[in-house]
């Protein structure tokens, strides 16, 4: 906490109570703006109704600070999905036409559908920019589960859309493209691995189409130049060792350059360090790759006390292109094993070559947990990032800068995280914890940023998905 901040209310009910402490200090006093509109009638009223109006006002004012308020610039946050079962790792995507698709998957049953397994892809579609959204729905029959879904759009025509997901026990790739803003889907399989996979990441680009997973220490990506209608698949990193590998993120610049980038863990067992943040580049059309190391982060934090998989709070790395085809990296790394871990960005102008110094992006102290980082670029430096930490701890937040200039400098944070009554793991001070092992940001038509993010009270409770949009 700053110095200067230490003697301000810290939640929205010590305001009120300091403002209403503070009243009969006040009263002497009406607001200007209620003056400018009593002008004309105000010398004529009698002293007990001059008080009473002063009264009112004051008290409304200090109820505005109890009520949810949004973000400057963007809309409060709104619950997406099913409200029964879990919702889980939702992709997002924005078209040109002022669509917005949310695709999730569900946990713990569909309503209506006694025979979808657990989970099933689930897709919400807004046809308003994010005010409003349509019934969830299955985006396609789910012989098994589905799980690990990806939804894009393409950038060339700004209306086809596509979709992946995992299924058939994560062996399984399945692709999916739709021609009328997801109103029907023409469904196949990318790839058949025979073994479980994990983590698939989805990028398109006109007719060339990528789709990268993990299987253990090993990242593949499959590659389609017809639309998606054959697949060729090869390993991307040749350097992978005896821990995991987790695929994290991806971009094609306009050149057709195709980037993946993903965490490897070195050594065998759970959450063991160090982790290398990596990313690979194929200009062959994703026959090879070259691979550069960009941080190395120590082994992740422990988070059992709140249910956690070994290494859900460990480094991961995202990124993005725009237009020009500048590269963005976002990550979240650890200077010791188990410790808190920073927010990182760096960019390449050079394709790829050469990567600027990392920059720590979090305003939070010193301590505090960062993680799961979000990214999205348009047009020329316009970059977008987001991340969640525990700065009010125990509770967590989504915040969010960005940068007109490709990150040589920021805008001030904003919290996107609203406060929603009702649920046992939101407060007024944040959510209990991430809900998911990612969230994800696009960018609509009109240049607003549209983001979707899990919220729960841990990793193993119910837990739901929210959206806001703004700019």
């Amino acid at each position: 906490m700053r110095l200067a901040e230490a003697s301000k209310p810290h939640t929205l009910h010590q305001k009120a109570a300091s403002c209403l402490r503070h009243r009969e200090a006040r009263v002497a006093q009406p607001p200007s703006a209620v003056l400018a509109f009593w002008a004309r009638f105000w010398p004529a009223l009698p002293v007990q109704e001059k008080t009473m109006i002063r009264h009112s006002t004051f008290l409304f004012a200090c109820c505005l600070l109890l009520a949810p308020l949004a973000v400057a610039g963007f809309a409060p946050q709104t619950r997406v999905g099913f409200t029964t079962g879990d919702q889980w790792e939702p992709a997002i995507a924005a078209d040109g036409y002022g669509h917005v698709y949310i695709l999730y998957p569900q946990y713990g049953g569909v309503p209506g559908c006694p025979s979808c397994p657990s989970p099933t892809a689930i897709l919400t579609i807004s046809s308003d920019r994010g005010a409003t959204w349509s019934a969830p729905r299955v985006i396609a029959p789910p012989g098994s589960e589905q799980v690990d879904t990806q939804i894009v759009v393409d950038p060339l025509d700004g209306k086809t859309v596509y979709a992946a997901w995992l299924q058939n026990s994560k062996s399984d790739i399945a692709f999916a493209k739709s021609t009328d803003f997801g109103q029907t889907w023409q469904v196949s399989i990318a790839d058949s691995t025979n073994a479980g996979v994990d983590k698939d990441i989805l990028l398109v680009r006109g007719n060339d189409i990528y789709i990268a997973y993990n299987h253990a220490q090993t990242i593949f990506a499959a590659s389609s130049h017809d639309g998606g209608a054959h697949f060729a698949e090869v390993k991307v990193n040749q350097n992978s060792h005896l821990g995991w590998s987790l695929a994290g993120g991806g971009a094609i610049d306009p050149a057709g350059n195709v980037y993946f980038s993903w965490d490897g863990y070195t050594q065998n067992g759970g959450a063991k360090g160090p982790v290398n943040l990596y990313v690979g580049k194929s200009s062959d059309g994703g026959a090879t790759w070259n691979t550069t190391l960009l941080d190395v982060s120590g082994a992740p934090p422990d988070c059992s006390a709140y249910f956690c998989g070994w290494a859900f709070l460990g480094a991961a790395i995202t990124m993005t292109a725009d237009a020009n085809g500048t590269l963005y990296a976002l990550w979240n790394a650890g200077a010791v094993d188990k410790g808190p871990e920073r927010i990182y960005f760096s960019r390449s102008t050079d394709a790829g070559a050469t990567w600027s110094p990392r920059q720590d992006v979090s305003l939070a102290a010193a301590g505090v947990e960062n993680s799961f980082p979000a990214i999205a670029a348009r047009g020329s430096g316009d970059v977008r990032i987001a991340w969640m930490d525990s700065r009010n701890s125990p509770w967590w937040n989504v915040y969010y800068r960005s940068s007109n200039n490709g990150g040589r400098s920021w805008s001030a944070e904003s919290k996107l995280s609203s406060f929603v009554p009702g649920y046992s793991y939101i407060s007024a001070s944040g959510f209990g914890f991430p809900f998911g092992d990612y969230f994800e940001m696009d960018i609509d038509d009109t240049g607003a940023t549209q983001a979707v993010w899990g919220e729960g009270l841990n990793y193993d409770t119910p837990g739901s998905i929210w959206t806001t949009h703004g700019k």
